[in-house]
């Protein structure tokens, strides 16, 4: 059998990416395969990392294309949009117009447009006139160094020059030698000068390259983004180094364990985002925050979520799960009365506890072991396996309000056997499908018989549910296999005379998973769930049989299927 790596698909950042290191992106077999134990070698000294890199080696190859993207090319990471555009222009004056009108602006608006200039433009303006003369230098600072790359040193100038206050910096860009040097005194000037926002990204391998302990004392970060790096140790630290403005914590690839992740939590009194992709190093996320509202983790190695005492908690996810071997990820919720959001629930990743008590296949539900303030459910499903779909009503009974339900059905060879409808039926009532919800998307359906069961006993229990979207699986073919499975779906009896069934495209993320972690941590939008999914979505209400609008096949034109 051959037991290479698949090779690693070309799509235009990573051929991009290999283009500017010299390598053929058409020539790409085994790459991924060669980089990763080039990669395990760095970090020989990092034992969790290493177990879980070759963890993924030898159990995760038909994902090694999005691993490989990850883990080695940060340009396919989504870093936050600074607020000064490359495309931004300060025109002379326009045609036939001899009156500067723009000069005439108060000092606060001048500073305002000059903050959305790229730096060196920025700068420039002082040589329009004297008008123009101290705005950049009494405007607060706005900081890209890809404004200036590839020149490393006019970075230290700019720094140095502007008085402050700096609102943002963007330190994304740098791949030279001297970048790990020249950062200590850089980072200690932004936070002489005040800096609001800060994004910090490490372009230089090792990945265990230990981020300058000088920004643990930056009182004034309201935002922080850390992408590559090792955190600093917290050890012996003084207990009056927090961050009391601090609102947004992001953390991509970040090194770092549970205790230095409690030491920022507990130094930073009125944060409001936590945010956590790519950790390699298994860890405990144990919140305890009268401010925290929003919590997301993402492709991490999350042992534990402990949620202790979060009154305003509204949002948590757990995406994209690592786990080695049979382990498991616990969620336990103490005190979190208003948690609206969870997702994405995985029976086989994740272990539920609630008041001591852990949620188990046909364990009998408490008021203690319930959270009704949950109106927001996703749920990643293997309809195929035994044991998924057996805790699955189990892990319903314990949201009963959930108004909005999302299921991702997940690919796998194995069958479920004999949990057809009867087993549904014999699971008993379960209070949020027959009373409370209002919506379900069913993701990548591919029509199997458990699948089936699920959705037919979902539709005679759904007494108030008023839509349903199906969002088809990337491997249906043709029409008429759509049609032979949308027609069981058709024929099945539903409780709610008033719902829609609608069945669009796929609901894979479309552009890879930059594309998917952006829309993911969007958490502005009334459903975030509903962005983890590039399907169309039908919006005609007409009460036909079949209309056919846009779903996407690969043999044939787009089209989507209402049935009413």
């Amino acid at each position: 059998m051959d037991s290479r790596a698949s090779p690693v698909p070309t799509h235009c950042a990573t051929a991009a990416e290999f283009r500017r290191l010299g390598l053929d992106p058409d020539d790409a077999e085994g790459l991924f395969r060669r980089a990763a134990a080039s990669f395990v070698d760095i970090l020989g000294t990092l034992g969790p990392v290493m177990a879980v890199v070759t963890d993924f080696l030898n159990n995760h190859l038909n994902d090694s294309a999005s691993l490989f993207s990850r883990l080695f090319f940060p340009p396919n990471y989504d870093f936050p949009t600074p607020p000064a555009s490359p495309a931004a222009r300060l025109f002379a004056l326009p045609p036939n117009d001899a009156v500067d009108r723009v000069s005439r602006l108060p000092d606060a608006l001048l500073g305002d447009i000059v903050s959305r200039l790229p730096v060196k433009d920025a700068a420039r303006t002082a040589a329009l006139s004297r008008r123009w003369r101290g705005v950049w230098r009494s405007a607060p600072l706005v900081l890209v160094d890809a404004d200036l790359f590839p020149a490393t040193s006019s970075v230290s100038s700019v720094l140095a020059t502007h008085p402050g206050p700096i609102s943002c910096a963007h330190l994304t860009s740098s791949y030279t030698v001297e970048f790990h040097d020249l950062l200590p005194c850089w980072l200690q000037l932004l936070a002489d000068k005040g800096i609001r926002d800060l994004v910090l990204v490490n372009r230089r391998w090792p990945l265990d390259s230990a981020l300058p302990a000088t920004f643990l004392g930056m009182a004034t970060l309201t935002c922080l983004y850390l992408g590559l790096w090792k955190f600093p140790s917290t050890v012996g630290l003084p207990r009056k180094t927090c961050f009391p403005n601090l609102r947004e914590l992001e953390l991509c690839n970040v090194i770092m364990g549970s205790r230095d992740l409690d030491f920022i939590l507990d130094r930073s009194p009125v944060l409001e985002m936590l945010s956590i992709h790519g950790n390699l190093v298994k860890f405990r996320l144990r919140l305890v925050s009268q401010s925290i509202r929003k919590v997301a983790l993402t492709g991490s190695f999350v042992e534990e979520i402990f949620v202790v005492d979060a009154p305003c908690l509204d949002l948590l996810i757990h995406s994209e799960v690592w786990i080695l071997g049979g382990s498991c990820s616990k969620i336990k919720i103490g005190h979190a009365p208003r948690l609206n959001y969870l997702g994405f629930l995985h029976p086989r990743n994740h272990v539920l506890e609630f008041s001591n008590t852990i949620i188990k296949a046909r364990t009998r539900v408490s008021p203690s072991t319930m959270v009704p303030s949950v109106t927001f459910l996703a749920m990643h499903v293997r309809f195929g396996v035994h044991n998924d779909l057996k805790m699955m009503p189990s892990f319903l009974r314990c949201f009963p309000n959930v108004e909005d339900l999302h299921i991702w059905s997940m690919k796998t060879d194995r069958s479920a056997g004999k949990l057809n409808l009867k087993f549904w039926h014999e699971s008993g009532t379960i209070e949020c499908i027959q009373s409370h919800i209002k919506r379900l998307h069913f993701h990548d359906f591919r029509g199997g018989q458990s699948e089936l069961a699920f959705l037919k006993f979902f539709f005679e229990s759904a007494l108030v549910l008023e839509e349903a979207v199906i969002h088809l699986d990337a491997g249906f073919t043709s029409l008429e296999e759509i049609d032979s499975k949308l027609e069981i779906l058709g024929s099945m009896k539903r409780a709610s005379k008033a719902s829609l069934v609608v069945a669009t495209g796929c609901s894979g993320p479309q552009g890879g998973y930059t594309r998917s972690f952006k829309r993911g941590s969007d958490f502005s939008v009334r459903d975030p769930f509903a962005h983890y999914s590039d399907a169309p979505v039908c919006t005609c209400k007409t009460p036909l049989e079949i209309c056919i609008l846009c779903l996407k096949i690969p043999s044939s034109s787009g089209s989507a299927i209402m049935i009413s």
